[in-house]
């Protein structure tokens, strides 16, 4: 996908809470900095916390794209939103969107495109080329997160890691695979929308040859164990050829989500990427854990961590809580001098 351009005005709609507006706190949860404010329509029950400002407003600041950050039950675009597309385009805006419905598709949104030369960005159906997975060996360091279920912080943990190893002064670049984390990076594409024999292929343009010191941290999809995401995750896998992976653990949660199927082990997760991503990688090994601990008190979180770092003799921390300094460290020692 072509790089989406910066400054961004984000957009809210009318979305009836916060939930309904998760990519737009993404992008301001990591890049607060490439945006320029948030348009919300009358009713609109979500706030990301930046200055709400006019179309007109937020071009005279400098944005350069008009992101919809808002998502609802089967990603379609509704009318109401179609005029305040349109005058963001008029206004000279490119728009981007993580929605299923592409904006092509909508007349008025072509046709302001077509007379004003707009980018029209779909995140989710990516133009890119793309050719199956070859698993040949290529140069470069490259990290992916796993996770035992969904939405257990694989996103923000890559995120965390590529910001704790520049801090280090590390080479790294995060490397989206979901809508959200495209916005957040500026490129990437959403790989549970590739057609499934070009998965591996899209992981290995995603995370390409690099430097031998550079990592590439790749933003993980699902579980190796969801019955639902498996196949996305298997692919990202062999593809990605991690030479490092983080397990992404919430430990309140007792079954996976939106199925009926237990939890894995954080041990069986290791063993399984462990046993699956050999084929492409014989080298790979995980270097930690990374722990949502936002079901717990402080106090509660900090056993936890302890006790699960004991237990399987790797560094353990919740990258939102208490920082990645711990998970950085044996990237460091990887790392090419």
């Amino acid at each position: 996908m072509a790089e989406i351009a910066k400054p961004y005005v984000l957009f809210l709609g009318d979305v009836p809470d916060a939930l309904a507006a998760k990519t737009a706190t993404g992008i301001v949860d990591w890049r607060r900095d490439w945006c320029v404010g948030q348009i919300r329509l009358p009713g609109c029950k979500a706030d990301t916390g930046l200055k709400d400002v006019s179309i007109e407003e937020a071009v005279a600041l400098g944005a350069k794209t008009f992101v919809i950050g808002a998502v609802n039950a089967g990603g379609v675009l509704p009318d109401l939103w179609v005029a305040s597309i349109t005058e963001a385009i008029e206004a000279g805006l490119d728009i981007a969107s993580g929605l299923h419905t592409r904006l092509q598709s909508v007349p008025q949104i072509a046709g302001a495109a077509a007379r004003t030369g707009a980018q029209l960005h779909n995140v989710r159906h990516s133009e890119q080329p793309l050719s199956t997975g070859k698993g040949t060996k290529r140069p470069g360091l490259r990290l992916l997160t796993v996770g035992t279920d969904c939405s257990v912080g694989k996103k923000y943990t890559a995120l965390a890691l590529e910001r704790g190893l520049h801090a280090k002064g590390a080479k790294a670049s995060f490397r989206a695979t979901g809508q959200t984390g495209v916005f957040i990076s500026g490129r990437g594409l959403a790989i549970d929308a590739v057609v499934a024999d070009f998965i591996a292929g899209a992981a290995e343009w995603i995370a390409p040859a690099n430097d031998p010191d550079h990592w590439d941290v790749v933003e993980g999809q699902g579980s190796l164990f969801h019955p639902s995401f498996a196949g996305v995750s298997l692919g990202l896998l062999h593809g990605s050829q991690p030479d490092a992976f983080v397990v992404c653990h919430e430990p309140t949660r007792q079954s996976m989500r939106g199925v009926e199927a237990g939890l894995p082990s954080i041990q069986a997760v290791i063993d399984q990427t462990i046993a699956l991503g050999s084929l492409t990688n014989p080298a790979i090994r995980c270097t930690g854990l990374a722990v949502n601990t936002a079901a717990l008190d402080e106090a509660e979180a900090k056993d936890c961590l302890a006790s699960l770092a004991q237990a399987h003799g790797l560094p353990a921390s919740d990258p939102v809580r208490f920082g990645v300094d711990a998970l950085v460290e044996p990237l460091i020692a990887m790392t090419p001098r």
